[in-house]
């Protein structure tokens, strides 16, 4: 049997909406996949919806099928989306409509079981209590309502939806990688307990998820990538024993090789067991060989029963908050800083009277600089409370008030304005069994699947670990970067920095040298920091814990998503050996 090619057009909800047609056009593919959810844009959707059952998913969506629905029912290419976010059912009679109005009858189904909103009472009653993935906190502790909460579904109602010959499948708050697994299930007849051929089908969905993050996009060494001008998506080719080739088409720009591939496998990611509704995939059993031009092959995943519990994602109206910020020029940055601020409580009340205060001081001026701006700090003020009026004119008005009477050089970068609501997302596990069942909807019919299986464990997993020695003892100082990429993100209110050597002796360097204090010591002491290895990959993997606090939506960082602080770190200079940046 043939492998079949899943192809990408999406990566998250405001993405390229031509990659569709460019998708279909440039050359032979299987299944569209277009992944549209990230945590933050479930609160998105939420504010979108409308009471008579309208919006509530990726509009988007409707006008990229509207642009290639014709074509694809023409060479038979299934579409699986996550677009339905949380309304599939009025995203699914869109896409109908959009049929319609072309002279088109497109079979599309659609999934819902996800929403758990309804039942977070009863769950807690029945002894559930919804704690807080990394915290020693319940959601009754928090004291906060949810206006969302919706449980990461697997794959197998999209291999349902496809059974019943549906073109489009459009599911709910899916995992990510499901939109990959479920197609790539029901061509090649898994069954449910098929562990390591559905584990690389996770790997690949994981790969190519992200949109054109595999052939370049946001890649450390980007130097290296032929043309990052309109970068072509991604395409997984999963065979029916788990192989996978990950690929583009030939005529778009972009590159896959072994450094754009390995990235993207690190990418938000903790340990080395990738735990999903369908499998605990074992990210540190992938073997990763570049094989042809833009050509990567995933071979030798393993994949462990689920484990019987399911992510939940609640997301909730946190506060009000509002933010000002200031230039500080010059001389005396930081007594400059303590007089504006000591100003600024004097008038507004203490720090005490909110809930939080961040204060950010950014030193980016130089020492005897030679222009203006490089002479400039800037100072972030953050406030937040559950009072949206402390927040709002009385926090910026008063940060302005002080415009003729507070340090020398006085200025700021915003404007005052009222303080806004804030939203956050509380991940926690809920028992499988709990989740209620999956329903798939077609034509008027329904089918429903449980989501729970339990199976035997495959073998247990043996990993190798790299063993490498670098000859010379001479280093030089300089940045890791030099040497080593890296590829951060946010999950939740934690992130991670995945960084990966291209060489064996460079990964045993990197393994004895990045240790968790050491990166600890460039991200703060405050943070409880982990570290994972995956020899494979010649790779480490950190997460930060609550370097993002409550999440990209609620947190005032500059990089909210954590996406910068790989480079970050790949600036930081290390006596590397010298033998390693002359191989």
């Amino acid at each position: 049997m043939t492998a079949l090619r899943i192809a990408n057009c999406s990566g998250f909800y405001g993405d390229r909406a031509s990659a569709a047609r460019e998708m279909i056009e440039g050359g032979d593919i299987d299944v569209l996949t277009g992944d549209y959810l990230a945590e933050l844009t479930m609160m998105i959707l939420w504010k979108a919806y409308r009471p008579d059952g309208s919006g509530g998913y990726a509009r988007t969506f409707v006008s990229q099928m509207e642009d290639v629905l014709g074509i694809a029912l023409e060479r038979g290419i299934k579409v699986v989306t996550n677009a339905g976010g949380l309304n599939p059912a009025g995203l699914a009679a869109a896409v109908q409509e959009v049929g319609r109005g072309l002279g088109l009858s497109p079979k599309v189904s659609y999934i819902t079981g996800d929403d758990m909103l309804a039942r977070l009472g009863e769950l807690q009653e029945g002894g559930v209590d919804l704690r807080h993935i990394d915290r020693n906190q319940t959601f009754a502790d928090l004291d906060r309502k949810a206006v969302t909460a919706n449980v990461y579904l697997g794959s197998w109602g999209i291999v349902e939806a496809l059974e019943h010959g549906a073109d489009i499948v459009v599911a709910p708050r899916v995992t990510d990688a499901a939109l990959t697994v479920g197609p790539a299930a029901w061509k090649h007849g898994w069954a449910r307990t098929d562990w390591d051929p559905i584990a690389a089908a996770v790997l690949a969905g994981h790969v190519i998820e992200c949109g054109t993050q595999a052939t370049g996009g946001n890649f450390a060494f980007f130097r290296e990538v032929p043309n990052l001008r309109r970068l072509g998506f991604p395409i997984a080719e999963v065979a029916a024993d788990g192989t996978i080739h990950i690929t583009k088409h030939d005529i778009h720009n972009g590159l896959v090789s072994l450094g754009t591939v390995t990235a993207q496998l690190l990418y938000e990611v903790a340990s080395p067991r990738y735990i999903t509704p369908d499998v605990v995939a074992r990210l540190d059993t992938a073997v990763v060989e570049q094989v042809d031009r833009d050509r990567v092959r995933i071979t030798g995943v393993r994949g462990e029963p689920p484990t019987g519990t399911s992510k939940l994602g609640i997301n909730y109206i946190a506060g009000f908050r509002n933010s000002m910020s200031f230039v500080l020029t010059g001389l005396d940055i930081e007594a400059k800083a303590d007089l504006l601020l000591d100003q600024l409580f004097d008038l507004i009340g203490a720090r005490e009277e909110y809930d939080a205060v961040e204060v950010e001081l950014i030193r980016s001026d130089q020492m005897d600089a030679p222009t203006n701006e490089t002479a400039m700090a800037y100072l972030g003020v953050t406030v937040r409370s559950r009072d949206g009026d402390a927040v709002g004119r009385r926090f910026s008005g008063a940060c302005v008030e002080l415009g003729l009477a507070s340090y020398p050089g006085f200025t700021t970068t915003t404007p005052p304005t009222d303080g806004e609501s804030y939203a956050a997302m509380w991940p926690t596990l809920v028992p499988s069994e709990l989740v209620s069942q999956i329903v798939v909807h077609h034509d008027g019919s329904t089918s429903e699947i449980p989501e729970l299986v339990k199976g035997p464990p495959g073998d247990p997993v043996r990993i190798v670990s790299v063993d490498a020695e670098v000859q010379g003892s001479e280093t030089t100082w300089a940045p890791l970067g030099r040497l080593f990429g890296a590829r951060s993100g946010d999950k939740g209110g934690n992130a991670n920095c995945g960084m990966w050597a291209t060489s064996d002796a460079a990964y045993v360097w990197l393994r004895d040298y990045l240790s968790i204090d050491r990166l600890q010591s460039y991200v703060g002491k405050q943070y409880d920091v982990r570290r994972f290895e995956f020899p494979n990959l010649r790779a480490l993997n950190f997460v930060i814990y609550d370097y993002l606090g409550e999440g990209v939506a609620a947190n005032a960082k500059r990089d909210p998503q954590a996406k910068g602080l790989g480079e970050y770190v790949r600036s930081r200079y290390a006596p590397i050996p010298s033998a390693l940046l002359r191989a």
